[in-house]
């Protein structure tokens, strides 16, 4: 198994999976406690269209996508004001349009140059210096944000009376925490793409909840288990000739299901044992 990671290129992409699951299992974390795995991978998504038109226009594809990422939340943020749509609606409602303008400009606009199934399921095996430094940046700005905003989330996402009338801004909080996971979304597309952001954000963070007795031991956890996966799925995706963004969005998703079917299916056999 080892040998696989003797290559240049897989070490590279061994160095982004582990930057990236600092990232993920710290915010994932909040993503999963404060609910909002669906915005995760709708901001995702949304990067599609800035991805699409970034080479045609000149641009950075990180900035590209921070921009649709932006806009994105903008507009979120004014349609959850109707009553009649909710945020699900909204969110999903975004979603579909951002998928679809994307595919339109990828296929009748810029048909030439742009690989449309990098831009959704990324190419960890193919990441560059910037790439990596971008994971690097992003690794140290989510422990600064959690050291920073860790316990304004906590109090904020429980008890939210409680925090404002003890002083606690939950504006600064909530913007903090959407800002970093715009950020982090970000940095991680070029590894897992537009449409499996999510991944790295939602399934270790979810699959160590199941087990964590305490905030300390989820954050821990989700890094790890983030961690661990990724160098598996890697070492699968080599192994067998295969994406290794789909591969980790499969693994994940897996070993998310064995750990439910087991707690769900241990105490009825020990019960029936009695």
């Amino acid at each position: 198994m080892l040998d696989a990671f003797d290559l240049p290129f897989m070490q590279r992409a061994l160095a982004a999976v582990l930057l990236l699951s600092i990232a993920g299992g710290l915010l994932g974390t909040w993503v999963v406690l404060r609910r909002l795995a669906f915005f995760s991978h709708a901001v995702g998504t949304a990067t599609f269209p800035g991805l699409v038109v970034a080479a045609p226009w000149g641009l950075a594809p990180p900035v590209a996508a921070l921009g649709s990422a932006l806009l994105f939340t903008a507009g979120l943020t004014r349609l959850i004001r109707d009553p009649r749509l909710g945020p699900d609606g909204a969110t999903g409602l975004l979603v579909v349009a951002a998928l679809a303008l994307g595919s339109v400009l990828a296929s009748d606009v810029y048909p030439a140059g742009v690989g449309v199934d990098r831009l959704l399921f990324g190419s960890l095996l193919g990441l560059t210096d910037q790439d990596l430094w971008l994971a690097a940046v992003v690794a140290a700005g989510a422990l600064a944000l959690s050291a920073a905003f860790g316990r304004t989330w906590l109090a904020t996402g429980f008890e939210p009376q409680t925090a404002e009338a003890l002083g606690v801004s939950r504006a600064r909080g909530d913007w903090a925490l959407l800002g970093g996971l715009a950020v982090a979304v970000v940095a991680m597309l070029p590894a897992v793409g537009a449409l499996l952001a999510a991944t790295l954000l939602v399934l270790p963070a979810a699959t160590a909840r199941l087990v964590a007795r305490s905030v300390p031991q989820l954050l821990l956890g989700s890094v790890a288990l983030g961690a661990a996966e990724g160098v598996v799925a890697l070492w699968l995706a080599f192994e067998l000739d295969l994406p290794p963004g789909p591969v980790l969005a499969l693994l994940s998703g897996g070993v998310f299901a064995v750990v439910r079917t087991t707690q769900a299916v241990v105490p009825r056999v020990a019960v029936s044992a009695r």
